[in-house]
């Protein structure tokens, strides 16, 4: 996928991996550049940190909802007459456990999860075999193999790996490429500030040190090679497809050894 002269929508653009994202698709010379997110503030900081003579139009959007969702897409057709690539990228992290209230999980699993779905759907009323659209669903290394220290997320995160290649499969022929973005560790607020914060203690500020954290900028390059060559899995962290096949291969071993990680994690002096 050429990203020059294309329309290209990032949700969660505001900050972390979608500003980023922003960012390095700025780099390729788009035709239209729509940035969503539900914090405006950071939305107009972005926008003006866009190189000169970019189009970009910022909007707010909460993706959980689906009227929302539907009627950006429709804008965005409308104005630009395509949209070549739609990255479903807001996401939610929450620090609990299988006990967190109802409340959590359905929030999570509404950004993390029917965010994509939303935008597939509004994207599939306008996709044809000769008019192609791309969805880039940004899920995690979580949802390859699993997230210590938050039930909510792990598990909306491998629905998002689920989703993205359910779509791949039953709507390639209607026009809909997709792609999936699961890196393992990115210096982000959702990583550095929230997880920390929200987690129980030193299992998560365990969990933060060891990801083996790369920049967004990092991401965002990987994520334009992995789009340039058409690829479905974008790992920005090549070692997690290592990891991915060790767990496929022995799940036993790979549960025990996660155990023994958390213990391990579980017993350290909080920071």
């Amino acid at each position: 996928m050429d990203l020059a002269e294309n329309v290209i929508v990032v949700t969660g653009a505001a900050s972390g991996i979608g500003a980023a994202m922003a960012q390095r698709f700025a780099d390729e010379a788009p035709e239209l550049l729509v940035l969503a997110d539900v914090n405006t503030d950071g939305l107009a900081a972005v926008a003006a940190s866009m190189p000169h003579g970019t189009q970009v139009w910022p909007v707010r959007l909460d993706v959980s909802g689906e009227a929302q969702v539907r009627t950006l897409v429709d804008d965005v057709f409308e104005r630009a007459g395509r949209l070549d690539l739609y990255c479903s990228n807001a996401g939610v992290a929450t620090g609990a456990g299988v006990d967190a209230d109802d409340s959590v999980w359905e929030r999570t699993w509404s950004v993390n999860v029917m965010g994509s779905v939303y935008a597939a759907r509004a994207l599939l009323a306008h996709a044809t075999p000769e008019r192609r659209s791309r969805l880039l669903v940004t899920a995690s290394a979580a949802g390859l193999l699993t997230n210590l220290g938050d039930a909510p997320y792990s598990v909306t995160k491998h629905g998002a790996v689920a989703l993205a290649e359910w779509l791949a499969i039953h709507h390639h022929d209607d026009g809909l490429d997709v792609s999936l973005l699961c890196p393992q560790g990115v210096r982000t607020p959702m990583v550095t500030d929230g997880l920390a914060a929200a987690g129980p203690g030193a299992v998560a500020a365990g969990v933060v040190e060891s990801l083996g954290l790369i920049e967004p900028a990092a991401c965002a390059d990987a994520v334009a090679e992995g789009l340039a060559d058409d690829r479905f899995l974008i790992l920005p962290h090549p070692e997690v497809a290592d990891y991915a096949a060790a767990r496929a291969r022995d799940p036993q071993r790979w549960i025990a050894g996660m155990r023994r990680l958390l213990a391990r994690l579980s017993a350290a002096p909080n920071p």
